[in-house]
C-alpha cells in the first residue's frame, strides 16, 4: 500500500521555513559544522574513513593557483640558451642561493631563497584544455567517466575537517577572492565540501568578504541587530526542545562569531601593520597572500588563491612584465613570514597553474609575442608541509619542450600531498551510487606504470 506522508502541524512548518531561511543564509559554507558534518550529505552516507596510516607533517596547504597558465620558462625553468625565440627578453637565468638552481631573471626576491622550495621540472599531463587541464591538475583523475572526482581542497576538508576534528568557526576550504569555474571542486562529495569563496577585494580597506561584511554595515549596527532578532525571537522560544530549532539557533550563533567574533578578525587586515603589508605589495593578489597567512595561524587546513591573468595568447611579455614581480614579491613575503612564524614546517604551499606554456614564442600576428597552452611540459614550486626546499625534481630538454627526467603527474604530486597530511592513500569513499573508490588512483593501481613517476619521495 502507498504511504501517504501526513500533513505537518503549524509548528513542523514554521521549524522547516526557520531552517530553510538560514539555510540559505549560510550557503557558502557558515553553518556546515552546526548541523553535523554529515547531516547535509546527499545521497547515501559516504563510508567510513579509516584510521589514517602515514604520520601527518602537514597541518594546512595554501594552494596559489596560477590560473590560466604560466610558463615555465619564464618562471621556474629558464632556458636562456635556447635564444630569443623561447626566451624572449629574458635572455638569462638568475642564479639562486643554492649552487646550480636558477629562476627567472623577473624572480629576484624569490631567488634570494630558493632554499625554502622545491622545483618540480617534471611536471606533464599532455592535456591543452583549461577545464580538463585543471581538473587533472587539482583532483589528480583523467577527465571522463560518469564520475567527477573531488579536488585537493575538498578532499582535505573532508579528511581533516570538522569529522576530523577541526573546531574552527571559519570554514576549513576558503578560496580567495573568486571560485574558477573550471570544473566542480566538491565532485561526487556533498556541496558542503565546496569552498567558501570570499569575493571582494582584500587590498581595499574594509575588504568586503561576501556574506560576512557589507558596504554601510558597521559592527555596531550589526550587533544591535543581532539583539533585535532575539528580542523578536518569540518563535524560536515557542518551539520548546525542539532538535532542529536549536540546531538552527547553533548555526546563527556561529555564523555571528564569523562576522563579529575573533574568527570574523581574520579578514581585517587593517589590523596588519602598514609595513608589513607594504611587504606582500598592495595588490589583490599579495593581500590576498598575507590574509592566507592570517587564515594558516587560525587554523584552517585548506587555502587557495586564485590569481588570475596567466592565459597570455597575446602580447605574452608584455603581461609577465606586470604579472611575474607581483609573483615574486608576494610569494617570497609569504615564504618569509610562514619560516619566521615557525609555520612552514606544517604548512604547504603549492604554486602551479593547469598546464605551461608553448615554449616557442609566436611571435606572428595575431599572437604578437604570445604563448600558448603545453601541457605536455611545466613546472610548480612546493614548499614546506614535510617538503624539503633547495632541490629541483625533473627535468626538461633544452627547449622546455619535454620532460626527460624524472617526470612528474598529477597524481604523483597530489599523491604526495595527501601523504604529508596523514591522508591514507588506501582510503576509500563510496559514491552517492554506490561505488568504492580510493583517495589515489595509484593506490587503486588505476595509472599505468609508464604514466606514473611515483610518489616525490626524492624531496618527502
Amino acid at each position: 500500500m502507498e504511504q501517504v506522508t501526513p500533513p505537518a502541524t503549524r509548528r513542523e512548518f514554521i521549524a522547516r521555513g526557520l531552517c530553510g531561511a538560514v539555510g540559505l543564509s549560510l550557503a557558502k559554507g557558515l553553518g556546515t559544522r552546526a548541523m553535523g558534518d554529515d547531516a547535509l550529505t546527499i545521497g547515501p552516507a559516504l563510508a567510513p574513513r579509516p584510521a589514517a596510516k602515514p604520520v601527518a607533517k602537514a597541518k594546512a596547504a595554501i594552494q596559489i593557483w596560477l590560473w590560466g597558465g604560466p610558463s615555465h620558462v619564464d618562471t621556474f625553468d629558464p632556458k636562456p640558451a635556447a635564444g630569443r625565440d623561447y626566451c624572449g627578453p629574458y635572455g638569462r637565468a638568475l642564479p639562486t642561493n643554492v649552487d646550480g638552481i636558477q629562476v627567472s631573471p623577473m624572480l629576484p626576491l624569490l631567488a634570494k631563497m630558493a632554499d625554502k622550495y622545491a622545483l618540480l621540472r617534471g611536471m606533464t599531463h599532455g592535456n591543452n584544455g583549461h577545464e580538463t587541464a585543471a581538473y587533472l591538475v587539482q583532483a589528480g583523475r583523467k577527465p571522463g567517466g560518469d564520475l567527477v572526482y573531488p579536488g585537493i581542497g575538498a578532499m582535505v576538508s573532508y579528511f581533516r575537517g570538522y569529522s576530523a576534528g577541526y573546531k574552527g568557526i571559519l570554514p576549513p576550504y576558503i578560496t580567495l577572492t573568486t571560485p574558477q569555474g573550471r570544473f566542480s571542486e566538491a565532485g561526487f562529495l556533498p556541496s558542503k565540501f565546496k569552498p567558501f569563496s570570499t569575493g571582494g577585494d582584500p587590498s581595499r580597506d574594509p575588504f568586503l568578504v561576501e556574506g560576512v561584511m557589507a558596504v554601510g554595515i558597521t559592527p555596531e549596527r550589526q550587533k544591535d541587530r543581532r539583539t533585535l532578532l532575539g528580542e523578536l525571537d518569540s518563535f524560536a522560544k515557542a518551539m520548546g526542545d525542539n532538535t532542529l530549532v536549536k540546531s538552527v539557533d547553533v548555526s546563527q550563533q556561529q555564523a555571528y562569531e564569523m562576522i563579529l567574533g575573533d574568527a570574523g578578525k581574520a579578514f581585517l587586515l587593517s589590523e596588519e601593520k602598514s609595513d608589513v603589508r607594504d611587504r606582500y605589495g598592495r595588490s589583490k593578489f599579495g593581500q590576498s597572500c598575507l590574509l592566507a597567512r592570517r587564515l594558516v595561524e587560525r587554523g584552517v587546513p585548506f587555502i587557495t588563491i586564485n590569481h588570475e591573468g596567466w592565459d597570455t595568447h597575446k602580447q605574452h611579455f608584455e603581461a609577465m612584465g606586470r604579472k611575474l614581480p607581483e609573483l615574486d614579491r608576494a610569494l617570497s613575503a609569504l615564504l618569509q613570514e610562514l619560516s619566521e612564524r615557525g609555520l612552514l614546517d606544517s604548512t604547504i604551499v603549492w604554486v602551479s597553474g593547469e598546464f605551461g606554456r608553448t615554449p616557442k614564442v609566436q611571435w606572428e600576428a595575431p599572437w604578437n609575442g604570445g604563448r600558448g597552452h603545453y601541457g605536455k611540459a611545466f613546472s610548480a614550486l612546493v614548499a614546506g608541509g614535510g617538503f624539503r626546499g633547495g632541490t629541483v625534481v625533473g627535468k626538461t630538454d633544452e627547449h622546455g619542450e619535454t620532460a626527460v627526467e624524472r617526470p612528474i603527474y598529477p597524481w604523483d604530486l597530489l599523491g604526495s600531498m595527501y601523504a604529508l597530511f596523514g591522508i591514507d592513500a588506501d582510503a576509500t569513499l563510496t559514491t552517492p551510487q554506490g561505488a568504492t573508490v580510493s583517495v589515489s588512483p595509484l593506490a587503486a593501481n588505476e595509472i599505468p606504470a609508464k604514466e606514473t613517476g611515483g610518489l616525490l619521495k626524492e624531496i618527502m
